[in-house]
């Protein structure tokens, strides 16, 4: 089928202005965070799970390969490809939470909905996710969190997005619509993940290589209602990785995460903790009482930033519990733990603020200075955490006159997941000329402070060789990762039988290898 063809018929389907072919817009769904390559030929806008199936079989039987994607907030090349005849769907119109059932526990939402649209669906009851949203939230979607797998609030307690869903409604290359979990029964409703072999598990951190998510149930708990913060500063990795293990084995915290020295001077350095009111406001609406909250809004302000600047490793910790004893009892615990190992507690305003105002605008992906910013991951178990940190800074020191000569700066993040594992997030920082992507998820204030830098082409590749050789330490320590998209070797990390097995699965979803080629290494043959 010619293009014109195609747009034509989908045109019929989703409206003209819901079929996007300028080209300025165009080259910006050719972005992520990182990347730019093959602009797609065209972008369809579908506006609920019908429209995507019928939308989906058009474009699959006219033989062109089908993209999805979320808010976009990704950078392992998920969506951003080099396939020539491909078609875009973005999920941004399928925004809806379409039901909260408080009665039996789950709520189902499109799968263009993003985290903070089901915060604030949920914000009224006592209920929540048990992963909530990832910091990436303002824009990031729950499809793209399924699709990717995905951490952060509530990930110390409940682990990843993928452990918090029961159910999808799941789009095929072919336009079949399949439901997964209790759902697919014919007279139930999707209030179990289990009924029958494990389905929704199949779709969960596929990459939209299996097919396109169109709803997502997710079950409820009970919102604790009482959380105390505590941040300390740690005199090397190693203290600060083994207290921050045990608070993981122990249920401690919902969250705790911390920074190595640079990255936290880069994220203090970029604005006041106090400069935003909005801020403060929302760390005093938080509080379960005005003089609560104006107590820590003051304790934020005296910190200022400054309290960080002599800050060596940092860990935040948040902990969640029904009532204040169990809270002040958790922190206490927390704190005996980091004083034993030799820290020393900290202004708490880091968490304190994070967890008042979880979904900020993505204004950490430009560095202080307007530099480029992109990370890379793996999650390893809290045994071999120590290990990989020091293969990493092995790494960085034999590349040390190549950083130095690109002026390119490397932190690290760190954070619990679940009871048993520690991911690890290097991020590099380097001079270079800023994306179409940066200028739209970034806020103007932010970008007007900035020195707009020229394009660094040799920066940009010395970026790549060393998150591909970051990405082979990490391997090398049996880490595994999330997001994998074309970036992380999925089929040469896994043995022969495994990738076998993935690959027959595939090829019966998906036989002519449609949906998302090239993603864990499927689809291109």
């Amino acid at each position: 089928m010619e293009t014109q063809q195609l747009i034509n018929q989908l045109a019929q389907i989703l409206g003209a202005e819901h079929v996007i072919t300028d080209e300025a817009e165009l080259r910006y769904f050719s972005q992520d965070v990182f990347s730019e390559a093959t602009p797609p030929v065209l972008v369809a806008q579908p506006a609920n799970i019908e429209q995507l199936a019928a939308t989906v079989k058009l474009a699959t039987d006219a033989n062109y390969a089908i993209i999805p994607r979320g808010g976009g907030a990704s950078y392992t090349l998920g969506y951003v490809n080099e396939i020539e005849n491909a078609v875009l769907f973005d999920l941004s119109r399928m925004d809806k939470v379409v039901e909260v059932n408080l009665e039996d526990m789950y709520v189902t939402v499109e799968a263009g909905c993003r985290w903070e649209s089901l915060h604030k669906a949920l914000r009224d009851t006592p209920f929540t996710t048990p992963m909530w949203g990832t910091l990436s939230g303002l824009t990031a979607t729950v499809g793209g969190g399924m699709s990717q797998n995905s951490v952060f609030f509530g990930t110390g307690l409940h682990g990843t997005a993928a452990d918090s869903v029961i159910g999808m409604e799941v789009v095929l290359a072919n336009g079949d619509i399949i439901k997964t979990g209790s759902g697919a029964q014919k007279n139930s409703l999707p209030f179990l993940r289990h009924f029958g072999p494990d389905l929704t598990n199949l779709f969960t951190g596929d990459n939209g290589a299996l097919g396109i998510k169109g709803k997502i149930t997710l079950r409820l708990i009970a919102r604790l209602a009482v959380h105390r913060h505590a941040s300390f500063d740690f005199p090397d990795y190693e203290s600060a990785l083994s207290v921050m293990a045990q608070i993981a084995r122990e249920g401690l915290a919902s969250e705790c995460f911390g920074f190595d020295p640079f990255l936290q001077q880069q994220r203090m350095k970029r604005e006041s903790l106090v400069k935003d009111v909005q801020t403060l406001g929302k760390v005093i609406s938080g509080s379960r009482s005005l003089l609560g909250g104006l107590k820590s809004a003051l304790e934020i302000m005296l910190a200022g930033r400054h309290y960080m600047k002599n800050v060596r490793y940092s860990l935040h910790v948040t902990m969640p519990h029904k009532n204040h004893i169990g809270a002040w009892q958790a922190e206490r615990r927390v704190t005996q733990l980091a004083k034993r190992a030799g820290a020393r507690k900290i202004a708490n305003s880091i968490p304190k603020i994070m967890h008042a105002n979880p979904f900020m605008p993505l204004n950490t992906m430009v560095g202080p200075q307007g530099e480029r910013w992109v990370p890379v991951h793996g999650i390893v178990p809290h045994s071999k955490a120590q290990q990989t940190i020091e293969a990493l800074e092995a790494l960085y020191e034999k590349e040390k006159s190549l950083t130095d000569e690109m002026q390119i700066g490397i932190g690290c993040l760190f954070m619990s997941v679940g009871p048993s594992a520690t991911l690890l997030e290097p991020v590099f920082f380097w001079p270079d000329k800023l994306f179409d992507f940066h200028h739209r998820h970034v806020e103007k204030a932010v970008l007007d402070q900035l020195t707009p830098a020229p394009e660094n082409k040799p920066a940009y590749e010395a970026v790549q060789r060393l998150r591909a050789a970051a990405i082979d330490v990490l391997a090398e320590h049996g880490a595994v990762h999330f997001q994998l998209g074309r970036l992380y070797p999925y089929k040469q990390m896994l043995n022969e039988e495994n990738f076998a097995f993935l690959k027959q699965v595939k090829n019966t979803l998906d036989p002519h290898g449609r949906m998302n080629p090239g993603v864990l290494g499927l689809g291109l043959d």
